[in-house]
């Protein structure tokens, strides 16, 4: 059994490492700022597009049919932080070509979000008792 002086002096060096990687992430992030500057907008909001497409993607068909109509829930709850994303990379863009990416993203993500709620739906009206 652990003492509470073991588990303060455990807390301490937990505290200390901390503040060691936190101090590694400001001097990484200042060493990163410069490249970031350099980096065209809509390069930038490609990118994000292209990011949300794949995590929609890997996230929808990497799930076994089986599991599909249970999981839509969380599929819907990641497609709306995509929404919000893309809303987001959308609102910030300052070519037509981003923007319009941007429209495409919350689109097809509103969609997503859509027919999931439709197919939760019917899941869920398949388990009601029948009237009658």
């Amino acid at each position: 059994m652990s003492t509470q002086s073991e588990l303060a002096e455990k807390a301490a060096e937990l505290a200390a490492r901390a503040t060691e990687l936190a101090e590694f992430a400001r001097r990484a992030a200042e060493a990163a700022a410069p490249v970031a500057q350099v980096v065209e907008p809509f390069l930038l909001m490609l990118t994000i597009f292209l990011m949300a497409c794949f995590v929609g993607y890997y996230v929808v068909w990497n799930v076994t049919p089986a599991l599909h109509s249970p999981l839509m829930g969380v599929t819907n709850a990641i497609s709306s932080v995509i929404i919000v994303g893309a809303i987001l990379a959308a609102a910030a863009a300052q070519s037509d070509a981003a923007r319009l990416f941007g429209f495409l993203a919350v689109t097809l993500a509103a969609v997503n979000i859509f027919g999931g709620f439709m197919v939760t739906r019917r899941m869920l009206a398949m388990f009601q008792k029948k009237k009658g």
